[in-house]
């Protein structure tokens, strides 16, 4: 009888659910209360589609993976000790950032920031790391950065700092693109100093923009601007961590016999198997060279005629195969900037690693916004961006889960057994910020994504440039329709490229 009754109230349930649907839409599975309705309050559940692939990005689907050196650590600094972490699911750029992208980039800069010139030359490129005492590099000084010969070249010559700006500037032009393209915003190439678009300052109303269409707001019948959690907008643009540069690089998931298998069959040295740097596999590519490095003492291209990586300098940023992830050049061309702080001592070495083995990072600066009286974002600066502080030690102190607002130098041994006195007995400070792959002036063992060097973050050199990232939102394994099926967007399964 129980069963009956049982099978009666869910059949009910199910009919009064079906109706409601058919009648008044999506409910609350908290409260029932209608969403979409302007008579229900006009509470929205926007019907979001997944976060889209900006431009030049790959899905990196993450995972666990043993971090640190892959080979005999030749150099005896031992500053990569190996661990397992977790790394989640980012996005990250297919190729290094170009020199026709970072010209791009300036001329934004020059036509709109015109009241403040300080901001372009802020931005431009160190060209004259070609230069050198006893080499004669004088023509890339002018040509390397500004000849359309190099357009699809790695930008080099740009310092962390330099780059960080960068990735800002990306994600205001990515997001306005995004907003034009809806039909919401129409292009706005005028706009001058601080009426330009920024992601923020958008979303907390301090920029209006030349408005084409807003979205229709449920509540009042009319219009408004996009609101954060309509997940039009995406997250910024950045500089990868090491460890998702370092597991980006390492592209294991093709070292998987099946994507049901919870096993790599080897691990990497490099990139792609092996513990050379030629193509393997028996066809018209075996032998090819898979990077560009320097091959022995004054060989950085092999012999005329019959050359090995066709560069004597950095080459194209799609030269040579890309990885398993589809990134190219994770090792080789030029060495890339990480968003990590330096420390010889790694994260997990010195401080609980239960805490600290998803998605591992040294650097974080906690902010916050500046708000006035009302709680309200302050007006944001003359350049457009809204205006932030850095947390104090002091506003941290009854925190839970992290008691500094600077964790830079967090657990790094200085207070303990080391000193880090710059210019007398070590080069690191908290300046120094980590940089990985390798480059064209670099001996092989470099190439390993293992390995890791650092460099003042207001320092740059002409075999370092850099990519970005992105954080990826919702479902590790791609974006997934109402049925539940995951749609592996372009770069998540890749088809294999190193055997």
């Amino acid at each position: 009888m129980k069963s009956v009754i049982r099978f009666f109230s869910f059949t009910v349930l199910t009919v009064f659910m079906l109706a409601s649907c058919k009648k008044g839409g999506e409910r609350s599975s908290a409260t029932g209360w209608k969403f979409n309705d302007p008579e229900w309050g006009g509470f929205e559940k926007i019907n979001y589609e997944g976060q889209v692939n900006g431009p030049n990005l790959v899905l990196i689907e993450g995972g666990t993976f043993t971090m640190g050196l892959t080979q005999e650590e030749v150099t005896f600094e031992y500053n990569n000790i190996s661990r397992r972490v977790t790394v989640s699911s980012f996005y990250m750029d297919e190729t290094e950032v170009s020199n026709h992208n970072y010209r791009e980039y300036l001329y934004w800069l020059s036509n709109h920031y015109v009241s403040y010139p300080e901001v372009w030359k802020k931005a431009l490129p160190d060209t004259l790391v070609w230069r050198e005492e006893l080499a004669y590099n004088e023509p890339f000084v002018y040509t390397y950065f500004r000849h359309p010969s190099y357009d699809d070249y790695p930008v080099v010559g740009v310092n962390w700092l330099q780059a960080n700006d960068y990735c800002k500037w990306r994600s205001n032009r990515v997001n306005e693109m995004l907003l034009i393209e809806r039909g919401i915003l129409n292009p706005s190439p005028d706009g001058k100093d601080s009426d330009n678009f920024d992601s923020k300052a958008y979303l907390a109303g301090q920029y209006q923009g030349n408005v084409k269409k807003n979205l229709k707001d449920v509540k009042t019948g009319g219009e408004r601007p996009v609101r954060f959690e309509d997940g039009i907008l995406l997250p910024d643009y950045r500089l990868p961590t090491e460890a998702e540069w370092e597991y980006a690089a390492l592209a294991l998931q093709g070292n998987q016999p099946t994507s049901e298998d919870e096993v790599y069959t080897d691990r990497r040295f490099f990139p792609w198997n092996g513990n050379t740097a030629r193509y393997k596999v028996r066809n018209k590519n075996q032998g090819k060279i898979l990077a560009n490095f320097k091959r022995g003492r004054g060989d950085y291209m092999g012999l005329a005629g019959n050359l090995n990586d066709n560069a004597s300098h950095p080459g194209p940023v799609r030269a040579y195969f890309p990885n398993d992830f589809g990134l190219y050049n994770m090792a080789g061309n030029v060495n890339e900037w990480t968003a990590d702080t330096y420390r010889p001592t790694t994260s997990l070495t010195l401080i609980d690693v239960d805490n600290h083995d998803l998605n591992p990072y040294r650097g974080n600066q906690f902010t916050e916004l500046i708000l006035d009286e009302e709680g309200k974002p302050v007006e944001k600066d003359s350049l457009g961006s809204l205006k932030y502080r850095y947390i104090t030690d002091e506003e941290a102190a009854d925190r839970e889960n992290y008691k500094k607002g600077d964790l830079r130098n967090f657990e790094d041994g200085d207070e303990d057994y080391i000193k880090y006195l710059y210019g007398v007995s070590s080069l690191v400070t908290d300046k120094s910020k980590v940089y990985k792959g390798g480059s064209w002036s670099d001996r092989i063992y470099w190439l390993s994504p293992g390995t890791r060097r650092f460099k003042d973050e207001d320092k740059s050199s002409r075999d370092l440039g850099f990519r970005c990232a992105m954080q990826r939102v919702g479902g590790a394994a791609g974006n997934e329709d109402v049925g539940g099926n995951i749609f592996k967007e372009s770069g998540s399964k890749v088809k294999r490229r190193y055997k």
